[in-house]
């Protein structure tokens, strides 16, 4: 980079002066100049401004990398799914919704918990990204919970707040109750998308009928669960599948090749209404609203809240941790509070180093034709090691979208 600049500069300056002898001193100084301007231009990323936003592409590029199952090939999709679910990349290719930079805030979330991004797309099968949607039935909100499936998994349903409308608290929940599932279930995304759905008793129960385990599991052999339930692994992969090979239309492509706010859980304190809220941190107070139905316009009383918007300039980091001081300088109980600076904490965090943490312990997703050689020879460990540390022996068979663990 600095040999461009000062190409770049030589250039100029040789330019600016006429071709004798008498123009040496010119271009010397010209260089002098240069070089000195040289030292003092940043050399490290860390140097440079924090990112507020970015391009749709790498936000999509961060959904295909976390993928578990990226196979799209001959009968592998139900055409029923993939005619349903066709509007999907105009939702995101959509500048007028919020879809894109949503879909990028859970994609983040759950590449933070080390989860495959198939569960980034239940949102579109339950709500069509849609933080206020309501069924007639009960459900609410982006991930549609009841409310007593909500109160179960910590997120508020009470007088004045329905926190299956907040961003932040439902995905919160729905991303802790995968990744217990995904563990419950050998890190099989397709076992835990059904457990999800059902319920994992059902799940286990179904896998002892078959006398199948974790590890054996076919999802589609599984005996006495509902049709919806099968149906649901078959919707996410039509998704993601029909997300691939949009990707060889060059037009909406081209509608991705936008910037976009990079959303980050947020406090509203105590005391203060949304919109004046957004028009103190300089944002688009319509934007914050769309975003955060759970909060309304009417101002926040009881406690600090989270709410879901746009990173302030100082970036992540930054904005997670003045908006951590504000929080703690809000009147709360202990428990709640302990709960906040945790969660602050957590948000601090960039989301590609949370997923490395604890440091020691790595973990690497199966994909269609992966071995276990293969595996082990990739991160510098023995067969054996591999083997020992995820409870498999010589004969397990590894599928695509089990999650092994290995340390360095």
């Amino acid at each position: 980079m600095r040999s461009l600049f000062l190409t770049a500069a030589l250039t100029l300056a040789i330019a600016s002066v006429s071709p004798s002898v008498s123009a040496a001193a010119p271009i010397g100084a010209a260089l002098e100049q240069t070089v000195a301007g040289l030292n003092v231009l940043p050399t490290d990323a860390a140097a440079l401004p924090p990112a507020t936003t970015r391009n749709g592409h790498a936000i999509l590029a961060s959904f295909r990398d976390g993928l578990a199952d990226a196979q799209c090939e001959g009968g592998t999709v139900d055409a029923r799914w993939k005619q349903q679910f066709a509007r999907a990349p105009a939702r995101l290719a959509n500048e007028d919704e919020d879809v894109l930079p949503l879909f990028g805030y859970v994609v983040d979330e759950l590449r933070a918990a080390d989860l495959p991004t198939e569960f980034a797309l239940i949102p579109f099968v339950e709500s069509g990204y849609r933080p206020a949607a309501r069924n007639s039935g009960g459900p609410a909100g982006l991930w549609q919970f009841i409310a007593d499936t909500a109160r179960n998994h910590n997120v508020p349903v009470e007088g004045g707040y329905d926190g299956r409308l907040s961003a932040v608290d439902s995905t919160r929940a729905a991303v802790r109750y995968l990744k217990t599932l995904h563990g419950m279930f050998g890190g099989d995304w397709r076992l835990a998308i059904m457990a999800y759905n059902a319920g994992e008793y059902r799940v286990l129960q179904s896998m002892r009928r078959g006398g199948m385990n974790a590890q054996n599991a076919q999802p589609e052999k599984l005996p006495g669960l509902s049709p919806i339930t099968y149906d649901y692994v078959e919707k996410l992969h039509a998704l993601a599948c029909v997300l691939e090979q949009a990707q060889t239309h060059d037009e909406w492509m081209a509608s991705l090749d936008r910037e976009v706010p990079i959303l980050q859980a947020r406090t509203l304190p105590a005391g203060m209404a949304l919109d004046e809220w957004a028009r103190q941190q300089a944002l688009q107070d319509n934007q914050v609203a769309r975003l955060n139905p759970a909060l309304g316009s009417a101002g926040n009383k009881k406690r600090a809240l989270p709410v879901l918007a746009p990173v302030g300039s100082g970036g992540i980091a930054a904005t997670a941790a003045a908006d951590a001081m504000a929080a703690a300088a809000q009147p709360q109980q202990p428990e709640a509070l302990a709960t906040r600076a945790v969660a602050s904490l957590a948000e601090a965090t960039p989301p590609r180093m949370r997923q490395r943490t604890p440091a020691a312990r790595r973990t690497h997703t199966v994909r269609d034709g992966d071995t276990a050689w293969t595996i082990a020879k990739r991160y510098g460990i023995t067969v054996q090691t591999l083997l020992a540390k995820n409870g498999l022996s010589a004969r397990s068979v590894l599928r695509p979208g089990m999650v092994l663990s290995y340390e360095e």
